[in-house]
């Protein structure tokens, strides 16, 4: 099936269902709302909400090829949920998805980008049924004004969200002030390294949701500059795909940390940074993404919407070239890390921030390696420093843990060695003395004196600690050495994990269950086997018995364990099933 058609189908489907979904009982308060299977509720959110279903059925209702084309059915179910769109705003313009944000400018602002798009479709369309849901669409679109003038956001995605929706609101309404509002987010700077990787490295969900609401605030505005972080973004992730078509999401900062994403949420935006002249590689990312597509795309990523505003978008399906896989390439290696994280001190906020995080990894060294059916990542500031996918075979993450803080060490540095990896921690942990007199708040002299009230961060530090772990990762043509050393003299535990997936089998001599898939390797090797790729990991050992170090290991895997004490110098050694021939053991290289 051509991709057109494919997303017609596609898009059919989901107008289909949504009209199944759809509340029609007059004394509902969701009355032609669209209810969420998973919670039963109608939400007038972007996710699994009433404005995708809009989007939806306007597409069907405007694309002379699908099968709903200028249905009058469809056009009075569209003008229900748009009127409950209406309804489910607040006073203030905004709206509450109901299970995340309460009044929330962001999440207002997702729907307004998607609904600023299809009141122009539904307005440049010569049909009078669809004059009443185009009408209550502007209506809400108008009284998001206020919120968008003055609503503040929570990560660092939001604000180009906001500024996307700004400009849509713009070009409705002629505001300067909105465009003024753009502007002061705008001004903060574009956060993307020059290797194209965004704060929250997420490569399952935040990095596409950047991209496209960057793309439209450029477009909105007429300000081309904004496509570079795009850009640089999307040849990024032309080397963040697995052999099975996969997102790496192996050291995301996000809720996709660890998920199977697939590449869908990039057909939109590397379709149109294509007809940008964007890269033949980004050309490639975007025939992927429309091979991986399965819904019509949540606002203001809908796909159909995309294809009727731009009517040449796939036209670069056809001349895309195939998606890179032989490559060896670092991320981030120049990125100042290290000066950012001094500078904070500088930054005045203390290292807190309120319902979100500082993203203090961003900028962090990956690396990536792909050789046909073989993939590998090695990460810092991760959890997990290494995986790696071989087939049907995966090595989801490997893990050090260590009683030191306790719980996972997170590698810091990233050093290219001869034939692969040095990677490197260092941590610290002391101790606290008394406070001064004369630092003492009122409350050390009363009955009660509450610990949260004593100036902590004015204690003076006393028999400071200090752990280092080191890593060295080296390629070879049978598969990958791990050698782990830590010289501290005193008794540490440690404990190394291997994440394998559940799917295939799993063997191994001296391989132990201490709880469902969870299993100690007290000696000799383990084998997953799935098909006739297999991985096996050799060098296990018990030094100690302790289960975890306060760590908690996820349930969908399996979990092998091995446990060190310091002093230690240990090495693993992994082997692959014979594939595609690997590379020659020669330094990585930034690919081109």
């Amino acid at each position: 099936m051509q991709a057109y058609e494919k997303i017609v189908a596609i898009n059919d489907e989901w107008a289909q269902i949504g009209m199944e979904r759809q509340v029609l009982e007059p004394g509902s308060r969701f009355y032609g709302g669209i209810r969420d299977p998973l919670t039963g509720v109608a939400w007038p959110s972007h996710v699994s909400g009433a404005p995708t279903y809009i989007a939806t059925w306007a597409t069907a209702l405007l694309c002379k090829d699908s099968r709903y084309y200028r249905d009058e059915q469809l056009a009075e179910r569209l003008a229900l949920a748009a009127s409950f769109q209406l309804r489910s705003q607040h006073r203030d313009g905004t709206i509450s998805p109901g299970f995340t944000n309460m009044h929330s400018p962001p999440d207002t602002a997702f729907v307004i980008s998607g609904l600023a798009q299809i009141y122009e479709l539904l307005t440049a369309s010569d049909w009078e049924p669809l004059e009443a849901a185009a009408g209550t669409i502007r209506q809400f679109l108008e009284r998001t004004v206020p919120a968008m003038l003055t609503g503040g956001c929570h990560t660092p995605n939001h604000r180009w969200v906001l500024t996307a929706a700004l400009g849509f609101l713009y070009r409705l309404t002629g505001d300067m002030a909105l465009r003024q509002r753009a502007g002061e987010w705008l001004a903060e700077g574009m956060d993307c390294t020059a290797d194209g990787e965004w704060t929250e490295r997420s490569n399952g969900i935040y990095n596409s949701v950047s991209d496209l609401s960057l793309y439209y605030t450029a477009e909105q505005f007429d300000m081309p500059e904004l496509l570079d972080p795009v850009r640089r973004n999307l040849q990024m992730m032309t080397y963040m795909i697995h052999p099975d078509g996969e997102v790496v999401t192996d050291y995301s900062g996000r809720q996709d940390f660890g998920t199977a994403a697939q590449a869908s949420t990039y057909f939109l935006i590397a379709s149109l940074m294509s007809r940008e002249g964007a890269t033949p590689e980004i050309a490639a990312l975007a025939a992927h993404a429309g091979k991986a597509l399965t819904l019509p795309g949540g606002l203001p990523n809908h796909t159909l919407t995309g294809v009727l505003r731009y009517p040449d978008l796939l036209q670069i399906q056809a001349a895309s070239a195939p998606l890179p896989e032989r490559y060896r390439i670092v991320f981030n290696a120049d990125v100042p890390r290290a000066r950012y994280l001094q500078d904070m001190k500088h930054a005045g906020h203390a290292g807190v921030i309120y319902h979100s995080r500082m993203h203090t990894e961003f900028g962090a060294a990956v690396a990536r390696h792909r050789e046909g059916r073989t993939s590998a990542t090695v990460m810092t500031e991760s959890q997990s420093f290494f995986s790696l996918r071989h087939g049907s075979a995966r090595l989801l993450g490997v893990q050090v843990a260590t009683a030191f803080e306790p719980g996972f060490v997170k590698l810091q540095q990233l050093e290219v060695a001869e034939q692969g990896y040095r990677l490197s921690a260092r941590e610290t942990k002391g101790y606290y003395g008394p406070l001064g007199g004369d630092l003492l708040p009122e409350t050390a002299t009363t009955p009660c004196s509450p610990w949260y009230l004593l100036p902590h961060h004015l204690r003076e530090i006393t028999h400071e600690q200090e752990h280092r772990l080191q890593v060295d990762l080296t390629e070879d043509g049978e598969g990958w050495l791990i050698r782990i050393r830590c010289d501290e003299p005193e008794l540490l535990m440690t404990q190394v994990s291997f994440l394998l997936s559940s799917e295939g089998e799993l063997a191994g001599e001296h391989l132990v269950e201490q709880a469902p898939n969870r299993f100690m390797l007290t000696q000799g090797s383990v084998k997953l086997s799935a098909g006739d790729d297999w991985i096996a990991i050799d060098g296990g050992s018990q030094d100690h018995l302790a289960p975890s170090l306060r760590t908690v290991y996820p349930e969908q895997c399996r979990t092998v364990l091995v446990n060190l004490l310091t002093p230690y110098d240990h090495t693993f050694r992994i082997t692959l099933s014979p594939a595609d021939p690997v590379l020659p053991a020669t330094s990585p290289v930034q690919a081109d």
